[in-house]
């Protein structure tokens, strides 16, 4: 009967919600929440709030490609005390998220509070979750770093906000970070996140009916991430999600959504896609990646220097590249810049540039006006994504 219960709280329910994404994309992320059909009701610095089902939320999770996590939000109550604090994480419904062999992780942020020891509060809903569950705890997760997987496999992250003496308890549904798909294993220098390439895909205006070319591709994430949209390949259709192993999980309903997603797959990309790189690792990294995402068919990997880079006959398209910064502005780096704007200027005129850029020195080097979409992070590194370019 309990898990009756839990399946048809978790099925009728209406959601509180909040897509976790970088800073700076809240808004292409709430964009893809809305081609969803997902009324998102406001973006926030550090992701989306929306309201939905548990089928939204599986859908979330299946298709968002700039979204970092999935959080279901599970309670929210005052707490001024640790006394209070353990009162009320005693009618916390744990059981919802929570099996017997799982651990428990807690992501604690305490501010303007009177409970403000981050460890000490997470110890106190650990023992209120093994409590009620039998399941094992593990303090303080800390603060989301890259590369942080805190919540996968049989561990279910709780993001806990206290504000104001408000305590804010979320479950993270998604599990490993959404932004590994599970076909990069093979990575160049400086590998960028699915998420930010998918970003950028989707604030440039780039149509899939449109060539793409990535003339400094490295591991290939941009191009991948172009093919992925254009064959209309959900992200997270080969890998596993937290909310799979909640006990009320509906496999009957996600397997539906599975085998809905592999019908609207189409065959074949409309247009090229490029991948070119002088280094030839690079370029097995790309290729190695776009068959682990199914779309080696449809990427042109090519060992070719900038210079060398040219049009696709008389069709237009989109240059979209993340080119190498440096941590010193060098005579090398800013020369690769003016080619690339002497490339989109002279042999590719006409054809549109989305790109990314860690100096406006760097920026300067194009001699190509931009417009930026987007500012956020890069392997911690403060970027802005901008367009530039022939007119479309």
């Amino acid at each position: 009967m309990r898990n009756v219960t839990r399946r048809k709280y978790m099925a009728e329910s209406t959601l509180d919600l909040f897509s976790t994404s970088a800073p700076g994309i809240e808004l292409v992320t709430r964009a893809e929440l809305n081609r969803l059909g997902i009324v998102a009701s406001s973006a926030v610095r550090g992701g989306v709030e929306w309201r939905g089902s548990m089928r939204d939320l599986y859908r979330a999770n299946l298709w968002l490609r700039t979204a970092s996590r999935v959080l279901l939000r599970v309670d929210e109550f005052h707490a001024s005390s640790f006394a209070e604090l353990e009162r009320r994480a005693k009618r916390v419904p744990w059981g919802r998220f929570v099996r017997s062999r799982d651990t428990v992780r807690f992501r604690v942020t305490c501010h303007k509070s009177a409970l403000y020891h981050t460890d000490a509060v997470a110890q106190r809903l650990g023992e209120s979750v093994c409590a009620a569950t039998g399941c094992s705890a593990i303090q303080d997760a800390g603060e989301e770093a890259e590369g942080d997987d805190s919540g996968a496999g049989g561990e279910q992250l709780f993001v806990v906000r206290i504000d104001d003496d408000v305590v804010t308890l979320s479950a993270d549904s998604s599990g490993t970070l959404l932004h590994k798909r599970g076909y990069r294993q093979a990575t160049a220098k400086a590998p960028m996140r699915e998420t930010l390439a998918a970003a950028m895909l989707l604030a440039s205006g780039w149509r899939e009916d449109e060539p793409l070319l990535d003339p400094l591709c490295g591991s290939g994430t941009i191009p991948i991430e172009a093919a992925m949209l254009a064959r209309r390949i959900a992200p997270g259709i080969t890998r596993a999600f937290r909310f799979q192993r909640w006990p009320g999980f509906d496999s009957v309903t996600w397997a539906r959504l599975m085998d809905d997603a592999k019908l609207g797959e189409i065959s074949s990309c409309p247009a090229p896609i490029v991948a070119a790189d002088r280094d030839a690792g690079a370029i097995a990294s790309t290729v190695s990646n776009a068959d682990r995402g199914s779309v080696a068919d449809d990427i042109e990997a090519v060992v070719r220097p900038l210079s060398a880079s040219a049009p696709f006959g008389d069709r237009n398209g989109w240059i979209i590249t993340n080119p190498p910064y440096g941590v010193r502005v060098g005579t090398d780096v800013r020369n690769l810049y003016a080619r690339l704007g002497s490339l989109l200027r002279d042999e590719m005129a006409g054809w549109r540039m989305g790109i990314l850029t860690a100096s406006p020195e760097l920026a300067r080097q194009l001699g190509v006006p931009l417009e930026r979409m987007f500012e956020s992070k890069n392997g911690g590194i403060r970027v802005d994504f901008s367009l530039g370019g022939g007119t479309r």
